[in-house]
């Protein structure tokens, strides 16, 4: 979920524009996946550098495709649980599982 900070850039037409060109030129698969020679559908558009407060304006962090990556619903967890310490995983409706 979106925290309250960033909620109006993600419902913003640049980012909607981003998002979907990104998904695109991804093919639709999981880039971490794929990297394992693992082909899985790709749902979220994933901000390397995660967005925070700090930089939600700086467009090299929103809408630079060096810091997008498509990702499945399992990677962006791990992505997430990784950076953030967290030991839980979504499941494919993106509820919490303990």
């Amino acid at each position: 979920m979106a925290r309250d900070f960033a909620k109006g850039f993600y419902k913003s037409k640049a980012w909607k524009d981003c998002r979907a060109a990104y998904f695109k030129a991804a093919r639709g698969l999981c880039e971490r996946c794929l990297s394992k020679g693992i082909y899985k559908p790709g749902e979220i558009v994933h901000h390397k550098e995660h967005i925070n407060p700090d930089n939600i304006h700086d467009p090299k962090v929103l809408l630079d495709w060096n810091n997008l990556q498509l990702v499945c619903r399992d990677c962006h967890a791990e992505l997430h649980s990784a950076k953030e310490g967290h030991r839980f995983k979504f499941d494919e409706l993106g509820r919490i599982v303990l």
